[in-house]
C-alpha cells in the first residue's frame, strides 16, 4: 500500500470529517479505499463529482452514490437556537473543526467559515436546539483543505490532552480519570492488540494494552 496513494485519494475527499461513509474522518476512509476494504462511492458530500475524481485516482469504475451512505444534498451549516441552548459543550466536543464555541452553561455559536455541514452536533445536542441551514457559499478545495488543517489541529491537541493525562497526569496537574480529560481521541491499537504511545517529553513513554 502506498503512502501516496492514500494522499492522493484524501486530497479528492471533501474533508467534511462527517462519518457518513462509516469511518472516523476523510482520512480513514481514504486509507480503507486504497486497502480495497471500502468502495469509492460512501462519500455523499462529494457527490458524484467526488466519485469520479476518486476513480480517476485509483483507476477503479465510476459508479453511483450508495444511498445508504447517505444523499448528495446542497451545503448546510449548523446554526443555533438561542433561545434553547443550555450551554452544555456537546456540540463542541463533536465539532471536528471547532467551529462551535461557547464556555460552559453559557450560549454556544458557529463560525459558519469553519462548519464542513457534517451534522455531528445536531446528533450530540440533547435539547435539540441545532438544526441545519443552507450554506450561503459552495464548498470549495480552499474549504476543504481548510477544514483538513483545522481538523488536523483538533486531533493533535486531543492527542496531547490523552498524552497528558496517561503519561503525566501529576506533572500537568491532572485528577481523575482520562475518560473525563481526554475523551474524544484513543490511540488505535496495532495488530497485537495493543497500542504503544511515544509523548514528546524525554519522560513520558508507554506502551499499554486497550
Amino acid at each position: 500500500m502506498s503512502e501516496h496513494l492514500i494522499d492522493a485519494i484524501d486530497d479528492v475527499l471533501p474533508q467534511t470529517q462527517c462519518r457518513q461513509c462509516g469511518y472516523n474522518g476523510c482520512r480513514n476512509y481514504a486509507w480503507a479505499i486504497a486497502m480495497g476494504e471500502a468502495p469509492i462511492n460512501r462519500c455523499a458530500p462529494g457527490g458524484q463529482k467526488g466519485i469520479e475524481a476518486l476513480a480517476k485516482v485509483t483507476g477503479h469504475e465510476v459508479i453511483a452514490l450508495d444511498p445508504e451512505y447517505g444523499h448528495e444534498v446542497p451545503l448546510e451549516l449548523a446554526h443555533i437556537n438561542p433561545d434553547t441552548c443550555i450551554g452544555c459543550r456537546k456540540c463542541v466536543a463533536v465539532c471536528p473543526t471547532n467551529a462551535i464555541l461557547g464556555a460552559p452553561k453559557r450560549l454556544h455559536g458557529v463560525i459558519s467559515d469553519w462548519c464542513t455541514g457534517c451534522a455531528l452536533c445536531v446528533t450530540a445536542c440533547p435539547v435539540d436546539c441545532i438544526d441545519m441551514r443552507p450554506a450561503p457559499f459552495e464548498w470549495t478545495h480552499e474549504k476543504a483543505l481548510k477544514a483538513r488543517r483545522l481538523y488536523r489541529e483538533k486531533l493533535q491537541r486531543e492527542k496531547l490532552a490523552y498524552f497528558r493525562a496517561v503519561c503525566c497526569p501529576k506533572k500537568f496537574g491532572i485528577s481523575g480519570s482520562v475518560s473525563k480529560k481526554a475523551p474524544s481521541w484513543r490511540p488505535s491499537p496495532t495488530p497485537s492488540g495493543r497500542v504503544q504511545v511515544r509523548f514528546l517529553s524525554r519522560k513520558c513513554a508507554i506502551t499499554s494494552p486497550l
